[in-house]
């Protein structure tokens, strides 16, 4: 098979979908792998790695797309992409579909078989591919929020830990999965005053028992949630229905329950976000104010750290690419439940449930999962 491994464009990416390691591992398997000129420069990974390693080196991502059988990628094709893809063509990679209705169409309209990293779950309902990226998100909302919070940036002018004699800053985590352990895990290392709030009470006493004493947690209802946004100095969204839009929990006359220059962290924006105010932002202009709350945004947080995200998150993909370049993706579908569960269209037709009732298309049932 003929895999191929374009160069990001989405603004301010960083990534790369796959290490020099995995391209000898697909050369070995006697896989041809096609590496777009500068992938993997801003992963700290120059070309002449890829090319010791097996790659052959092209030019342009219209060679790619021309030529592989199976694309690898980081982010969703980008408008100026998707006249490049052909019919058949497997694409592997985030697409978030349900925050996004052009790109469904438009993947529907091309023919192309797109494998959702962010859905590809095990018979656990663990999702391994977007885990590490939660993980790097999840981390990452705690710094940004500690440097949004500072006034020059037009925060409250708070310091995360506080001082002796002075109080730390509250926040509160909306959601206590991956992203919001990771995010509970750094604030408490600041010395923060951290709530997390979720639906799941098992996941609750979980986070209760292995948390230390200054992360404290609640069921997450309306009220609670209220109660919540008029003492937080910052709200971390970190909801997450996999495949599906995010719930908004968060309204707009709501927003005015916080406080001025507090701050929020909406890391569910990949899958629509989880305030009503929130709408997708970059790392060149990550923020904006609304009703005096100032808004971070940001749809690729973990680009900003490539060198990191990249090697976590082809850590974990690598696996999954070879049993689809082995396989081909039809048997692969049909074989191994997981990358079932991560085809989301295939030949014009919606085959995930949370996509097709998002946006109340026909659901396919190509692959019993």
């Amino acid at each position: 098979m003929i895999v191929g491994v374009p160069r990001e464009i989405k603004r301010d990416e960083y990534r790369v979908a796959m290490l020099p390691v995995g391209v000898e591992e697909l050369t070995r398997a006697g896989h041809t792998v096609l590496v777009e000129h500068g992938a993997g420069l801003g992963s700290g990974l120059p070309d002449y790695l890829y090319q010791d390693s097996g790659a052959k080196l092209v030019s342009s991502p219209r060679e790619i797309f021309a030529q592989a059988d199976l694309v690898v990628k980081v982010k969703e094709p980008l408008p100026q992409e998707w006249p490049m893809l052909k019919k058949g063509q497997v694409v592997f990679t985030y697409f978030h579909f349900a925050a996004d209705f052009k790109l469904t169409e438009a993947m529907l309209s091309y023919g192309i078989t797109a494998v959702a990293y962010e859905t590809l779950a095990d018979d656990q309902g663990r999702l391994p591919l977007l885990t590490p990226m939660s993980e790097v998100a999840g981390r990452m909302s705690i710094q940004e929020g500690a440097k949004y919070l500072e006034r020059p940036q037009m925060g409250r002018g708070i310091l995360l830990g506080g001082v002796p004699g002075v109080a730390p800053a509250a926040i509160t985590i909306l959601g206590g999965g991956v992203v919001g352990a990771n995010a509970a895990k750094v604030a408490a290392g600041f010395g923060a005053d951290i709530c997390i709030l979720d639906v799941n009470m098992d996941r609750l006493r979980y986070l209760d028992d292995v948390m230390p004493p200054n992360v404290n947690t609640l069921f997450s209802d309306r009220h609670t949630i209220r109660e919540q946004l008029q003492r937080a100095d910052l709200v971390i969204g970190a909801v997450l229905i996999p495949g599906a839009k995010t719930p908004r929990l968060i309204e707009r006359d709501e927003l005015k329950l916080m406080k001025p220059g507090s701050v929020v962290i909406d890391v569910a924006i990949d899958q629509g976000g989880c305030v009503a105010t929130s709408r997708p932002t970059t790392h060149s202009e990550p923020t904006y104010i609304v009703d005096q709350v100032l808004h971070y945004c940001v749809t690729n947080m973990p680009g900003a750290v490539g060198r990191t995200s990249t090697y976590a998150l082809c850590n974990v993909t690598l696996p999954w690419v070879m049993q689809i370049a082995d396989r081909g993706i039809e048997n692969a579908a049909k074989e191994l439940r997981p990358i079932a569960r991560a085809v989301n269209i295939m030949g014009g037709e919606v085959t995930n449930k949370a996509v097709a009732e998002t946006f109340g298309l026909a659901l396919s049932r190509r692959f019993d999962v």
